[in-house]
């Protein structure tokens, strides 16, 4: 049996020596590095926190003690220490664990955690709500009551929401301790000027060896703890391991590191000291980003999320299944850009993962990655909206609503044309709850004077965003999903987009027995669907093109014939294209009777495959066909079932 096949919980991790501990970082390595490769997922993230997690679990408890996730992809190491070895296999599927923390998983897992910032508010809530039930750490009082950590790295201080929580912790009359998981990297190269910072800190001569300064320090002061002595007296031994005029300071947290993060007998030490510490602390720890797997130490970024991929000798081969829809946008936006030079972009922290990094490659004056800080990035080009550009904002869906109150207030109310380029829009497979994009349409719909589009395939990607580039009328959007681009209807050519109305893709011969309209990629579902049917039913399809404004001449046109109507679309249907139609319909005293709706169910679909998500939702061909055939028999209403339910556990 394995050092890692040993360990059902952190107990087992505590029974082991320090000086195992570094077989065990090898075995967690080997494990996650195995896994990837078959099935894609958080490789490089992971691998640098490895000595952290381990010691972070060895010196507090965390069947009490409090651990925060902020990035939640840097889990995968906390999850094998917490008994889920044999959920493994399955990462990222139903059939196993999700990539993120997850506490329908275990106990040792406090929030679902897919988006950075806000690890600390969350560990300074749970700070507080222990004090309140009297079960805080106290060194005087509760020697064992529960201590509070909040992991936070991969960039993610920089976000706002980070910084109120750093605002609040330094209120707190408790032990709370921050780890700063810093490893020079976000998803992609950190930005801005914090991001500066933190280089200057790692590149100054005065902390290139801290560690031994700081065990020196250690043997100087006289008598009690450390870091009581160094939060409480000021002398040459204490500078050594306090980072004086730390950043962090002006938050009131007292700062110690940076501390070498691979280095386990310096990581026990100062968390031990930490753990028993009665005032907020920082902990600056240094890791590096795919540490122990040499192609992730040197390109982070690419290795960040990989699909599956296979080492051939001196070089690794990652497997790729077509074209994607963000490799289209890449392409599409650089050649907006090259046609117009008002044109600008930006993105937040993801340049590769939304396509922008193209345009920061070829236009580095007109395009920018704003760090993790949407909210940010949506005023800036709401700014240079107002100075007469024509600004893109690339954005996954789920993030967008980090940035909703800034698309409302600084963009949409003053009637400033600033483009959302939504990337991941639906389900998005691997990633599960935390990362659909499930909500945009929702949120922009109730914008006056928005236009709001999905695209199916590239063309009418391309079609979109030269919409857009012409739209001044407010904000815009167009949707598109995590997969690749259909070539369904690449024989038919793709007209340009005209503002509410739908474009029609497939057109029986006589009045339809039903028709669809469907919102974005579920149109080539929906063909699919039509296709099972043959000749048994005549089937008009519609790409709707809009979600706002509505094609309402188009809708009226089938209900007066008698024309069943069956809306599709990859989002809630609360709030979506379908909330839309039967709004549109009201507001013309249309009868919905024979409107049927489909769209993501009220319940929330965890990770899996994006085409077993769709099944589960309801959204694949052949739920599409069931749903056309009640409709065509006049039984419009039809309930989408969940094809599974609960989730795996180790219980």
């Amino acid at each position: 049996m394995t050092l890692l096949e040993s360990i059902a919980s952190p107990d087992d991790l505590r029974r082991l020596s320090v000086e195992e501990l570094p077989a065990l970082a090898r075995e967690i390595r080997r494990a996650i590095i195995d896994q990837v490769s078959r099935t894609g997922g958080h490789l490089a993230p992971n691998l640098g926190v490895v000595e952290l997690t381990i010691a972070l679990h060895y010196v507090f408890d965390f069947s009490s003690d409090r651990l925060l996730f902020d990035v939640g992809h840097q889990c995968y190491p906390h999850k094998l220490l917490t008994g889920r070895l044999p959920m493994l296999e399955g990462l990222r599927t139903s059939a196993g664990m999700a990539g993120f923390p997850e506490p329908r998983e275990s106990a040792y897992d406090l929030f679902s955690v897919g988006h950075a910032g806000t690890g600390i508010s969350t560990a300074v809530g749970m700070a507080r709500g222990d004090l309140l039930r009297g079960e805080s750490f106290d060194p005087h009082e509760r020697p064992d009551g529960r201590r509070v950590v909040a992991l936070i790295g991969d960039a993610s201080i920089v976000n706002g929401v980070a910084m109120e929580g750093l605002n609040n912790a330094g209120t707190l009359n408790r032990q709370f301790l921050v780890v700063l998981n810093d490893n020079g990297m976000s998803i992609s190269k950190p930005q801005g000027a914090m991001a500066r910072y933190f280089d200057k800190v790692r590149l100054s001569g005065a902390y290139q060896d801290f560690k031994g300064v700081a065990r020196r320090a250690l043997r100087r002061v006289p008598g009690g703890s450390l870091l009581e002595e160094a939060y409480h007296r000021a002398g040459e031994a204490t500078k050594a391991m306090v980072a004086e005029h730390s950043w962090f300071e002006h938050f009131g947290l007292l700062t110690v590191g940076p501390v070498d993060g691979h280095d386990f007998p310096s990581l026990i030490e100062f968390l031990a000291e930490a753990r028993d510490f009665d005032r907020p602390m920082v902990l600056h720890v240094k890791t590096v980003k795919g540490k122990g797997f040499e192609h992730a130490e040197g390109d982070a970024t690419t290795f960040h999320s990989p699909a599956a991929f296979r080492v051939e000798g001196c070089r690794v081969e990652i497997k790729k299944k077509g074209r994607s829809f963000t490799s289209a946008f890449a392409d599409a936006l650089a050649d907006l850009m090259a046609r117009d030079d008002e044109v600008v972009a930006c993105t937040a922290a993801m340049p590769d993962g939304t396509g922008v990094a193209k345009a920061l490659s070829l236009y580095p004056d007109r395009s920018w990655d704003t760090g993790i800080c949407e909210s940010h990035a949506l005023d800036m080009m709401a700014g240079l909206a107002k100075t007469g550009f024509k600004p893109f904002f690339a954005v996954y869906s789920t993030f967008l609503q980090r940035a909703f109150d800034q698309a409302f207030q600084e963009a949409a109310l003053q009637g400033l044309p600033v483009r959302l380029c939504l990337d991941r829009a639906g389900l998005v497979g691997g990633d599960g709850a935390v990362h659909h994009g499930f909500c945009d349409v929702a949120l922009l719909r109730t914008l006056p004077g928005a236009a709001i589009t999905a695209a199916i395939d590239e063309p009418s990607l391309l079609a979109a965003l030269e919409f857009m580039r012409g739209y001044e009328a407010g904000i815009s959007s167009v949707r598109y999903p995590r997969d690749n681009v259909s070539d369904r209807f690449a024989g038919s050519p793709c007209p340009p987009f005209a503002l509410g109305k739908a474009r029609p893709l497939i057109t029986p011969n006589r009045t339809p027995d039903a028709a669809v309209l469907a919102f974005g990629v579920p149109a080539v579902a929906a063909a699919d669907a039509i296709d099972r049917i043959g000749d048994d039913l005549a089937v008009a399809l519609y790409d709707a093109r809009f979600a706002k404004p509505i094609d309402i001449d188009l809708i009226e046109s089938l209900i007066r014939a008698g024309v069943p109507i069956v809306t599709v679309e990859d989002h809630a249907l609360t709030g979506g294209f379908g909330a839309g139609v039967l709004e549109a319909c009201q507001a013309r005293g249309l009868e919905t009777a024979r409107v049927t709706r489909l769209g993501l169910p009220d319940h929330w679909i965890y990770q899996d495959s994006r085409p077993d998500q769709l099944e589960e939702a309801g959204l694949d061909a052949a739920s599409i066909e069931r749903a056309l055939r009640a409709a065509a028999a006049g039984s419009p209403r039809v309930e989408v079932r969940p094809r599974r339910s609960g989730a795996a556990s180790l219980s």
